[in-house]
């Protein structure tokens, strides 16, 4: 197989099942399937507890598929790939590190000289408007300027690969306009891969190159729509667009039965 040519990722008819602490087998996927190109943006969402989070373990290693096939550069998934990048809800900063020290412990840990990886921090403070807060601790930032160090501790590494776990969800409306922003900036410049896991469908559709609508768990892939905005994108401006709300429209009318039926199975687990 040419690797060179292949995808960034690909799930190949993938469940998942595994025991739950009852000693009951529950499946979180079921013959699921998604192929992310490289330099490709892509945003999954669906309803609450589907099974959006597995597939992004499945993609790191740290979880794996009870059948079916899992791939990352053309590779069979076997540990995590050094070429991914991960950001999550919650911020994965030192608190007893400051900004820099942060933003600096990847490129040293990876053997990158403390010179050199000190001047590539401070490039990449620079690129998140983070100049000047260097000395900084975690506790002294607001959410924002938080989220902005994650950005560029993830970065920093040059990620072939970047996994997104609902990262901005904590944020104010607006703050999380300006990290999208961000996030479109600083991805055009890396060209990396990203899925973008979110229960924010506007968010999805704002960021993303191809939204995927999963169904309620177990989930399987129920439609994956292509989102044809041009590039690039002012996220604060399009959501007014006439093709932003119509896909808006057609992708949440596919979305809510599954909403619908999530939250109807969780009611009949409760009962």
């Amino acid at each position: 197989m040419n690797t060179a040519n292949s995808p960034a990722i690909e799930l190949i008819n993938v469940s998942r099942r595994f025991l739950t602490p009852d000693g009951k087998s529950m499946t979180a996927l079921r013959d699921f399937n998604m192929s992310v190109a490289r330099g490709e943006f892509v945003a999954v969402v669906g309803p609450t507890g589907c099974g959006k989070s597995t597939t992004l373990n499945l993609v790191t290693g740290l979880a794996k598929p009870s059948s079916g096939q899992v791939r990352v550069m053309g590779e069979p998934v076997n540990g995590i790939h050094p070429g991914i990048g991960f950001a999550f809800q919650t911020d994965a900063l030192f608190p007893w590190r400051n900004v820099i020290d942060n933003v600096v412990a990847g490129p040293l840990f990876r053997g990158v000289p403390k010179l050199q990886a000190y001047d590539k921090a401070r490039q990449w403070l620079a690129r998140v408007n983070l100049s000047g807060h260097e000395t900084k601790y975690p506790h002294q930032l607001s959410g924002g300027m938080r989220k902005r160090v994650s950005l560029a501790q993830t970065f920093i590494n040059e990620p072939q690969i970047l996994l997104m776990d609902e990262p901005f969800s904590a944020l104010d409306v607006q703050t999380r306009i300006l990290m999208h922003e961000e996030l479109l900036k600083l991805w055009s410049q890396a060209k990396a891969s990203v899925v973008f896991v979110t229960h924010d469908l506007e968010e999805a559709i704002a960021l993303a190159d191809k939204v995927y609508v999963l169904t309620s768990g177990p989930a399987t892939v129920k439609s994956v729509y292509p989102i044809n905005l041009p590039r690039p994108r002012v996220v604060s401006e399009i959501r007014y667009d006439k093709a932003f709300i119509e896909l808006s429209q057609t992708i949440w009318n596919d979305l809510r039965d599954e909403v619908q039926r999530g939250a109807a199975r969780e009611e009949a687990l409760a009962a």
